[in-house]
């Protein structure tokens, strides 16, 4: 509400008022105009004064400091002075939007707070386990005095397999680094992502074979499907994915690959007939270091930052990847690419011929 029309409702109170008053008692009509043009006018000028110079002002200096903040230096040089006529109803707004504003902030640092106890708590664990069966073996090769070679050696290698274990962590944290930061540049190419999946599936067809599981690419996925990404970056991604099944899938079962043209991308997903995950896990699965069944997931191996790296990769590609599973049935990974769109004047002679 503007100040005048406030001013003038004010003093339009207080003359109707005094005016009423007047007639009550005098019960003439002359004095009480004259008491209702004086005494609105009087009150108008001094409710005026009042409110401008204690409430109103004041309130003006609130609402300008808070925009002010909000805004920012270089955005408020570039905006200028306020020229707001209503500063009680913007500074309500403000006030509001500032509150919500500090809340979401206020949450946000928490959970940032919650999630950075989480991963130097984890860090902590991964990196002292390997550490500590390393410094073992050392010590009983040291205190063997190398008499017993055959168990030094033996001791040796398995120092070794924790040292690949140190290795492929760290490796995994610098990529995951990295690719936060943007230093990995995203090198878009266009390319079949039916050729990639073959690829992969003949890299990896030694190791399927090993868990004794089938990988199933269907023939109607056969038809080439262009999409516009980092060749390396989706290979690495799908390999990820497919390892992972074959991590947790069950002897004797399969994981399979399917393409699905949608509008303007392609989805991707990678489907398991493994143990499934419990549905409460799913919104973290993808969090650095986090294990559903720690006990399990060490002894299978692996840095437990392939999901989160597989995450980001496909963020940097302003693309989506999720998750559905049911316990006892499987899992499926889904994860969108940006579609090649094929040219009508390619699509005509084909249809010629």
């Amino acid at each position: 509400m503007k100040l005048s029309v406030l001013v003038f409702i004010n003093a339009l109170a207080v003359a109707i008022t005094l005016s009423i008053v007047n007639y009550y008692f005098q019960h003439k009509w002359f004095d009480l105009v004259v008491t209702f043009t004086i005494s609105f006018i009087t009150s108008y000028v001094v409710f005026y004064y009042l409110i401008e110079k204690y409430v109103y002002s004041k309130i003006k200096l609130i609402y300008k400091l808070i925009h002010n903040l909000k805004l920012g230096r270089d955005l408020r040089d570039a905006l200028g002075e306020s020229t707001s006529t209503d500063p009680i109803g913007d500074v309500e707004q403000e006030v509001k939007a500032w509150a919500r504003e500090k809340k979401t902030e206020i949450e946000q640092l928490r959970s940032q707070e919650k999630f950075r106890r989480e991963f130097l708590s984890n860090i902590s664990h991964e990196f002292k386990t390997p550490l500590f069966a390393i410094q073992g073996y050392i010590d009983a090769i040291v205190d063997d005095e190398f008499e017993d070679t055959e168990m030094a050696m033996k001791f040796l290698k398995k120092a070794e397999r924790n040292v690949d274990r140190l290795s492929y962590l760290i490796k995994d944290l610098d990529e995951i680094a990295k690719l936060e930061s943007g230093e990995i540049p995203i090198n878009f190419t266009k390319f079949k992502i039916n050729d990639l999946v073959k690829e992969i599936f003949e890299q990896m067809e030694l190791k399927a074979s090993q868990h004794q599981i089938k990988l199933i690419f269907k023939q109607k996925y056969d038809d080439a499907l262009m999409v516009t990404a980092d060749r390396d970056k989706i290979c690495q991604v799908m390999i990820n994915l497919i390892d992972n099944s074959l991590k947790y899938g069950k002897q004797g079962g399969s994981t399979s690959v399917s393409l699905f043209e949608l509008h303007d991308q392609v989805l991707v997903e990678v489907t398991d007939d493994g143990s499934g995950i419990n549905e409460k896990c799913l919104p973290r699965l993808f969090e650095r270091f986090y294990r559903i069944d720690s006990h399990r997931s060490r002894d299978i191996g692996g840095s437990g930052l392939g999901l989160a790296i597989v995450k980001h990769i496909i963020e940097a590609h302003e693309q989506t990847i999720n998750v559905r599973s049911t316990e006892g049935v499987g899992s499926t990974f889904g994860f969108t690419l940006q579609r090649v769109k094929q040219s009508p004047f390619q699509v005509i002679p084909a249809l010629k011929s």
